[in-house]
């Protein structure tokens, strides 16, 4: 067993004892165990092998008894036992947004709802909003909760999809005879999600490519096999998340490759325009070619094809038929940012409040990727739960600060913090205090349940106050996990522009909030965006990538952008805004 196998076999003895009404103090035992097993800097087989996994901190004789059994034997009869006393469906249940394992035991004690079908049809009946505990309101919630799982389907998240995507794509670079390969599809556009994953490969010959293929670690079972094409589901694990995508390798000639990159590389409607336009000149445009069969085009690359029609290259991202076609015709496509162009990043989590590593750790991480400044942005008093810092302790930050950043070279730490909006539109903080920042991210983490009206009269009296510089994360999703609180983002957004106030392209994978389509909205009415990584880990800062996928399908240029920009610029335009 692997080290995450057996991260993730804790976890799983944690949410099912949860299940079945445990402490939370034994529950959370193996929540940090699994955190602590995935965290190991040593082998886990040579710790156990060795007998040194009693020393590893966090790990008392209980979980070392267990974690040594998973790797010596690849099993845990306490697990099986386990997993036979509570059903399938409950953990299923727990899943669903706003239920937790209380809830889920009590409807199963209650009602015997031990599926997410049984609860819908109980739910659908009004028996779950007459228990006790529960009620109408928190039935509506369930109802919509199973709603946007069905909605949601088998997708997963675009780092899931991408790490997996890449795993793949680098073997079968590998593979002798492959000329060119490309990953296509919603993960080449770099969609916020994706169902599936699609290879693209050229080669003379098609059949050792496609026989190696369905022969890869990574896949778990073949779907179908033909001489060109074959289907799989494979399965690897990113960041100690395990995904599981059905994938598709398509070979075809060296000659075919362009088209076949396009076409497969979409969107649908992308490519009707495109067809389109080669039919209004006589020709035909597939994944087989282009022109007419007396008069074909030969095509080198992608670029060739847009070439052919007098067109500027659309890159994938903005293959969604949004007006790219247009402007490839008018030569008027922006130069999309790029990640290289980003500087550093301004809202993020050190051990001040929720986050994993120091300030120094952060910063040095930072400096890493070739950043020149790291923006911290903790939180505020009112989140006790993410251990928001009350005044005393932005104090001692400050002073951190100020000692780490006299000892780097190379990337300086930024003061900020991530102030709760709170109901009212107030922030966090006296304005004394947020007047010692050198910039204020404003984020909503509480009232959700606000209407629309209330929740965006809340936030746009923020956006007013002078000394919030950045609206973090503006709707509160959670992709494939929750929808976003009601909110007009139109009005936000015209708000934000009035006031002079950036809005946030939050990158976790988690969120990507602004999307892609209220990124192009922002710059249309000539707001400023910012790409942050909510960052909690070194790690998670090169997650920052994906925010600039968000910026570039918005039809975002480095000067939209304002951590493009270097320090010298950054830290004089803050200071500007502070006194303004």
């Amino acid at each position: 067993m692997t080290k995450d196998d057996v991260a993730d076999a804790l976890d799983e003895i944690g949410v099912l004892l949860e299940l079945q009404g445990e402490s939370s103090f034994r529950v959370n035992a193996y929540a940090n165990g699994a955190r602590t097993v995935r965290s190991l800097a040593d082998d886990l087989k040579q710790l156990v092998a060795e007998k040194r996994l009693g020393d590893v901190r966090g790990l008392g004789s209980a979980l070392v008894e267990k974690i040594t059994t998973l790797v010596e034997t690849g099993s845990l009869p306490y697990l099986e036992d386990l997993r036979r006393q509570v059903p399938a469906g409950l953990v299923e249940m727990r899943q669903l947004q706003g239920l937790g394992a209380k809830k889920v035991k009590a409807l199963h004690d209650a009602l015997g709802i031990d599926t997410v079908e049984k609860l819908k049809a109980a739910c659908e009946s009004g028996a779950v909003g007459k228990l006790k505990g529960f009620g109408a309101k928190t039935q509506a919630n369930i109802l919509e909760s199973i709603r946007f799982r069905e909605q949601a389907g088998q997708r997963v998240r675009i780092d899931l999809a991408t790490g997996l995507a890449e795993a793949l794509l680098a073997r079968v670079r590998e593979l002798p005879g492959v000329i060119r390969a490309e990953a296509c599809g919603s993960v080449r556009r770099r969609r916020e999600t994706s169902g599936d994953i699609d290879l693209l490969a050229s080669a003379a010959d098609a059949k050792p490519a496609i026989d190696a293929f369905v022969a890869f670690p990574e896949v778990v079972r073949v779907l179908g096999q033909g001489p060109t094409k074959a289907s799989v589901l494979a399965t690897t694990r990113v960041d100690g998340d395990k995904v599981t995508l059905q994938a598709d390798l398509r070979v075809v000639t060296d000659a075919l490759f362009p088209f076949g990159l396009h076409y497969f590389t979409g969107s649908k409607a992308h490519n009707i325009h495109m067809r389109q336009k080669a039919i209004d000149r006589g020709w035909l445009l597939s994944e087989y070619g282009l022109g007419s069969e007396d008069a074909p085009i030969a095509c080198k690359t992608e670029a060739d094809i847009f070439a052919a029609f007098g067109m500027e290259y659309v890159p994938p991202e903005l293959r969604e038929d949004t007006g790219e076609v247009e402007a490839a015709e008018q030569k008027t496509l922006p130069r999309l940012v790029e990640y290289t162009d980003i500087r550093g990043v301004f809202h993020n989590h050190t051990t001040y409040s929720d986050g994993g590593a120091s300030l120094e750790e952060m910063a040095l991480a930072a400096k890493a990727l070739g950043w020149e400044y790291f923006g911290v942005g903790d939180h505020s008093q009112s989140l006790a739960v993410a251990r928001g810092m009350p005044p005393s302790v932005v104090r001692k930050q400050w002073d951190e600060i100020d000692r780490v950043n006299a000892t780097l070279s190379g990337v300086q730490i930024l003061k900020g913090i991530e102030s709760d909006i709170l109901e009212d539109g107030s922030l966090d903080y006296d304005d004394e205090l947020l007047a010692g920042f050198d910039y204020v991210v404003g984020s909503v983490h509480t009232h959700f349940g606000l209407s629309e009206a209330d929740q965006t009269a809340r936030v746009c009296r923020a956006l007013a106050n002078p000394r919030l510089t950045m609206l973090g994360h503006s709707t509160g999703r959670l992709i494939l996990k929750r929808e976003g609180y009601k909110i007009d983002l139109e009005e936000v957004l015209k708000t934000a522009a009035r006031f002079g106030k950036m809005v946030e392209i939050n990158a976790s994978p988690y969120r990507l909030d602004l999307d892609w389509t209220h990124a192009r909205r922002a710059k249309a009415l000539g707001g400023m965006v910012v790409i942050n990584p909510d960052a909690h880990s070194p790690g998670e800062l090169a997650q920052t990538r994906f925010g600039v996928d968000v910026a570039r399908r918005g039809w975002l240029g480095a000067k939209d952008v304002f951590n493009t920009r270097g320090l010298a610029d950054v830290r004089a335009e803050l200071a500007r805004r502070r006194k303004g």
